[in-house]
């Protein structure tokens, strides 16, 4: 997959591990849809803090991707959903990890509620 992330001086740098814009030559697309912090084996949601529950969703998002034959170098695209946006740079730190080079286009958004009291929620769009 052809990959280029795009960059403008007249748009607002990141503040975070994304890329103003990813631009991809057409492949095979993957929406994988949105990971909270269940535990695959027990369906329970983790223990801990936005922290814990965040490296449980970058690992559920993990192993769709790999049921795809994919991994996070082809994420295009990834919409995070917190409860609290104060919680902002501690998933930041925790996502970041996941992307290795250019990060994804992104968008953060805080809403009232999520899925069985999960503090975050993130889904994903690849391409092959």
């Amino acid at each position: 997959m052809a990959r280029k992330t795009l960059h403008s001086d007249q748009a607002p740098k990141a503040i975070g591990p994304y890329s103003q814009a990813v631009q991809v030559d057409a492949g095979k697309l993957t929406f994988l849809s949105g990971q909270i912090p269940l535990d695959p084996v027990t369906m329970e949601m983790v223990q801990g803090d936005v922290v814990a529950q965040a490296e449980r969703v970058m690992l559920n998002l993990q192993a769709v991707l790999a049921a795809g034959g994919l991994d996070f170098s082809h994420v295009v695209r990834c919409t995070i959903f917190l409860t609290d946006l104060g919680d902002f740079a501690k998933v930041n730190e925790v996502y970041g990890r996941y992307f290795t080079g250019a990060p994804p286009a992104r968008a953060t958004v805080q809403v009232a509620a999520l899925p069985r009291g999960s503090k975050v929620e993130i889904d994903a769009i690849a391409v092959s």
